[in-house]
């Protein structure tokens, strides 16, 4: 359904619900703040931020599954784009979130990185080693190494992060899985101390569901 090097992907349909991943870790995006969407097939996760009032651009490489996503024009830019072998289709711009999932292409990664906005939010979930003995996406190229994102993540503020096993539910397939929610943090911190002569002031709250 979406860019081939995800087959996984391809049992999604233009109903499915969104990852439980990016729904408890949404509301780390500032109000109405702008939403890139990666590799966003049928837009599961794009119809869930335009329902919480986000504005929101979306790349896939089929037009179809493009074409299908019902969203305003006014509030979602969306692009069709092979952004493995092509060029990036947002060059120079900066998001409040970028969200991934389901998809690894390990060129790409240091984009997604610069395409932070200070404040923004990156929400990545995909298969991890270890999928290959359960089901498909198998092959290495497609599947992260164990604390991969973190490593990925290292300069940004890591709120939450996962690395294991989940049992298929509800006509799921089991699957190793890796996720992480991370912020882009001032380079001195939102909050930082940066004279001595300052008080301490308020640390930044990240709210945990």
């Amino acid at each position: 359904m979406i860019v081939s090097s995800n087959p996984s992907d391809a049992i999604e349909g233009s109903q499915a619900a969104p990852s439980p991943w990016v729904r408890r870790w949404s509301h780390l995006v500032p109000d109405r703040g702008m939403v890139l969407d990666v590799a966003c097939g049928r837009g599961r996760h794009a119809r869930w931020f335009y329902e919480k009032n986000h504005r929101l651009a979306l790349v896939d490489r089929s037009r179809e599954a493009i074409e299908s996503i019902a969203i305003p024009e006014s509030a979602c830019e969306a692009v069709v784009a092979d952004i493995e072998t092509g060029p990036w289709p947002f060059a120079g711009r900066q998001f409040d979130a970028v969200v991934v999932t389901n998809y690894l292409w390990r060129p790409l990664l240091p984009t997604l990185l610069g395409s932070l906005a200070t404040g923004g939010v990156l929400i990545y979930e995909t298969f991890t080693q270890g999928n290959e003995t359960v089901g498909k996406p198998a092959r290495s190229d497609f599947l992260l190494r164990t604390g991969e994102l973190l490593e990925v993540c290292r300069n940004l503020r890591v709120v939450a992060f996962e690395d294991g096993f989940q049992e298929g539910a509800q006509g799921t397939l089991p699957r190793f899985i890796q996720r992480i929610a991370a912020v882009r943090e001032a380079a001195d911190g939102p909050d930082s101390f940066a004279s001595s002569s300052r008080k301490f002031s308020r640390p930044p709250r990240y709210g945990l569901p």
